[in-house]
């Protein structure tokens, strides 16, 4: 869903899994529907380690424990921090689907998979990297208190663990900032633009260098 990005402070789903593939994500029997549902491929997040062969939610795993099954909303969940190198695997979008239907808006980790990082941004989910020392300390945070607080600051680039009071910086595309800010996706970016592109386009055709071209 676009919505603009600000200031997201939110409680953290832990999901303290390395390598956390686009398979676990979202299992390759998915890729199969049309539908571009969000509740479908929400429903399908972490599929096969939520669920086992029965379809029953599997106890010990984190998203069914009761602190953390709650079905994210403003301030609630709408932050997963995750283990090293998340999204890697196949570069399918259903896993940036997944995650966004699913309700998160940012991801944290200290290390992504490039093209999961970038559909992730596509689909208005923030990809936010951190220090190792960092990641780890978030996943203490919230072990010793599943309540903790953080707060992603998209304006100032800053991700603050409200527990301890530590900040870090974070990188982001200027062009995927803007449009994250404005909750633009690239047709939308092109339409709020249109008239500085006609505008361009009346100043080139009478350059003489394209009516040489003519």
């Amino acid at each position: 869903m676009k919505e603009k990005f600000d200031i997201i402070q939110s409680t953290c789903i832990p999901i303290e899994i390395d390598n956390n593939n686009t398979d676990n994500i979202i299992p390759a029997r998915y890729l199969a529907f049309t539908t571009r549902d969000p509740k479908f491929y929400g429903d399908a997040f972490m599929h096969d380690l939520r669920y086992d062969a029965n379809n029953q939610p599997v106890a010990d795993f984190v998203m069914n424990k009761p602190e953390f099954s709650e079905a994210p909303r403003k301030g609630v969940h709408e932050i997963i921090v995750g283990g090293q190198n998340w999204g890697s695997g196949s570069s399918r979008e259903h896993a940036a689907w997944a995650i966004a239907g699913y309700g998160v808006r940012v991801v944290i980790s200290n290390s992504f998979a490039d093209i999961h990082r970038n559909n992730l941004l596509n689909c208005f989910v923030l990809p936010v990297v951190v220090s190792r020392e960092f990641q780890l300390e978030l996943f203490k945070s919230i072990a010793e208190d599943c309540n903790t607080l953080v707060t992603v600051d998209v304006p100032n680039q800053t991700v603050k663990n409200e527990k301890t009071g530590r900040v870090e910086q974070f990188e982001i595309n200027a062009y995927k900032k803007y449009c994250l800010l404005n909750a633009y996706d690239d047709i939308d970016f092109l339409l709020a633009n249109t008239d500085k592109i006609e505008a361009w386009e009346k100043t080139s055709s009478n350059s003489p260098s394209m009516r040489r071209t003519r």
